[in-house]
């Protein structure tokens, strides 16, 4: 039997080649495994963000299953085109609906949430956008009057640390409640804006809050959302409008 010649290029084209098929194996091994764990902490994050815009932040990981659940009363899913639910998860069963679309998938469907809070109901819608660097999102909640702002919640995928990530942080977040979606002499569009400090004009109060200092990029790309974002949903706020 001829001795292998380790020193050949064959040899070295062909244990490289093996090395990679086992590496490969390997790599896909373990993230088929790790998976369902991957996609459980997706859903987790997906849940307390939904739960942060309607003020309840930071719910232990341990506690956003349960706490999604008693707060979350319907989830649905309506057409684009129209004022049709195409998917509604019912508030026995808990059947996730709406929380399953992707924000790719807006152009086709609506998601839209039915909760309790305190005993009082409030309408939470999902949007998206985007920032200087990349895609922006979030949930705004309102209450049962649907007009008026209970609570949001933003993020970002790469906006600039101490100017447009400053999203995430509370005290723009909160700077929301209470504010109008609609001017006082005008429904047919969404006045809540996000405007440059002094560059209010004759706003209301009720329908502006200040952007990031330094970030009017990113506070810009928050301010297209909400206008568009909202402005897909009017039709079906309306149905729910007291």
């Amino acid at each position: 039997m001829a001795k292998l010649n380790t020193n050949s290029n064959t040899y070295t084209i062909l244990y490289a080649a093996g090395i990679v098929i086992v590496v490969a194996f390997l790599l896909a091994f373990v993230s088929s495994a790790l998976k369902p764990t991957q996609d459980a902490n997706v859903a987790i994050d997906k849940k307390q963000q939904i739960l942060a815009s309607l003020n309840l932040r930071n719910v232990e990981k341990t506690e956003t299953e349960a706490k999604f659940a008693e707060v979350i009363q319907q989830d649905m899913i309506y057409d684009v085109a129209s004022t049709d639910v195409l998917d509604e998860g019912k508030s026995e069963s808990k059947d996730q609906a709406g929380f399953k679309v992707e924000s790719k998938e807006f152009a086709a469907k609506r998601p839209f949430y039915i909760a309790t809070v305190d005993g009082a109901t409030k309408y939470v819608i999902p949007v998206t956008g985007a920032g200087l660097w990349g895609g922006i999102w979030g949930y705004i909640a309102l209450d049962d009057d649907c007009e008026t702002v209970f609570g949001t919640y933003f993020s970002h995928e790469s906006e600039t640390a101490g100017l447009g990530a400053r999203i995430t942080e509370d005290w723009f977040q909160t700077s929301f409640a209470g504010k109008k979606l609609h001017a006082a002499d005008d429904a047919s569009v969404i006045a809540l804006s996000v405007v440059k400090k002094g560059k209010e004009g004759n706003m209301s109060p009720d329908n502006y809050v200040n952007g990031v200092t330094g970030a009017t990029l990113t506070s810009n790309g928050v301010n297209d959302m909400i206008q568009k974002c909202l402005g897909a949903y009017q039709d079906i706020l309306a149905q729910y409008k007291k």
